[in-house]
């Protein structure tokens, strides 16, 4: 039996045996999250979750993406200043009751997983990885930050955690099975498979387990031993003075994340690193709090707009931040996104 949520269509849900099935459904827009899709699906997990008849939740992505994040067009359509953080409130909610939810919740994630669509998918119980998903947070990339809950998942899982804060580079799920963020890996080609066993056995340890995949890390212990020692430093200035000193040595790798993170947004750097070494002091609600702060200072912020311009808009990848460089930025600014908000903090 399917049912609607008023989603309009851009989610589909379905009741199949044990399982509610989630399909985000915007394959040209790769799954990109709206505010009608959030709203919807925090109501089907409601529903859900009170339902006797639903032993577990599953959700996938229709196409070649899980879900490559939120759509913010809209954001950078109203402007600074202008923008309402609405959207942000429903999702961060929503973020937040995943990571509470009562029952076993599945994300099978097959391709592309970024922003809003790690934000949907990887607080749940179990995370799927196939050899096609690619998980990301690049928020620094376009002057926004890591939110959706990046705070409260980057934080535990080491250094490494900072590291894909900072670049937001791209790791696959070797990597993401051994520092934690997965917790099964399986082909795509067995995704029908494992969601009929999911729907007719409603036990996700036993169906994933049938067709778990060994999935080597694709970074080598020498790479991560260099993330862990470079990005585990309890200020920036002394990660990036790490990171120049491994440079001047011939270290390929500091090199190599030292150029990317000059490439980022330098408010971004510096949020980005405060919020994940504050969030892993906090609960997941306190970090969604923290983070909503820094949104709504982020929805004022130039370099948001001006991100999603040279990445989304125009395409130019030529964005000009401001302030320009890391070293410009004035610690005063940044204590600024941490502050509370006049106008109310995140109910949850």
């Amino acid at each position: 039996m399917d049912e609607d949520f008023g989603s309009g269509g851009e989610i589909l849900f379905e009741r199949r045996g044990a399982a509610g099935v989630i399909t985000l459904n915007r394959p040209a827009a790769l799954n990109a999250l709206n505010h009608r899709m959030i709203l919807a699906l925090s109501r089907a997990l409601a529903a859900w979750e009170a339902d006797d008849d639903i032993r577990l939740v599953v959700i996938k992505g229709e196409g070649r993406a899980f879900s490559a994040g939120g759509d913010i067009l809209d954001v950078y359509r109203a402007g600074p200043g202008k923008a309402s953080p609405a959207f942000f409130a429903d999702e961060y909610r929503l973020n937040a009751h995943i990571a509470c939810f009562k029952k076993p919740y599945v994300a099978l994630t097959d391709g592309i997983v970024m922003g809003g669509g790690v934000g949907v998918s990887f607080h749940g119980s179990y995370r799927v990885m196939t050899e096609r998903a690619v998980f990301a947070m690049p928020e620094a990339g376009i002057g926004f930050f890591p939110d959706v809950g990046g705070s409260y998942l980057l934080s535990r899982i080491g250094g490494y955690g900072m590291y894909l804060a900072l670049t937001g580079n791209r790791i696959a799920r070797g990597d993401a099975l051994r520092i934690g963020l997965a917790t099964h890996a399986v082909d795509s080609a067995d995704l029908p498979a494992v969601l009929d066993r999911l729907a007719e056995t409603g036990d996700p340890d036993g169906a994933l387990d049938d067709f778990c995949k060994n999935a080597p890390p694709e970074t080598d212990e020498a790479r991560f031993h260099s993330i862990e020692r470079h990005f585990s430093l309890a200020t920036l200035s002394d990660c990036l003075t790490s990171l120049e000193k491994g440079k001047d040595k011939g270290d390929e790798f500091a090199s190599e994340a030292l150029e990317t993170i000059r490439t980022r947004s330098p408010t971004s750097v510096h949020v980005a690193f405060r919020e994940v070494r504050y969030g892993a002091m906090l609960s997941m609600e306190e970090c969604m709090r923290m983070e909503f702060r820094i949104l709504n200072r982020m929805l004022k912020n130039h370099d948001f707009y001006e991100g999603i311009r040279a990445a989304i808009v125009d395409k130019t990848k030529d964005p000009v931040w401001r302030p320009a460089s890391l070293e410009e930025v004035d610690p005063a600014a940044i204590d600024a996104f941490f502050a509370p908000l006049d106008e109310g903090e995140l109910e949850l």
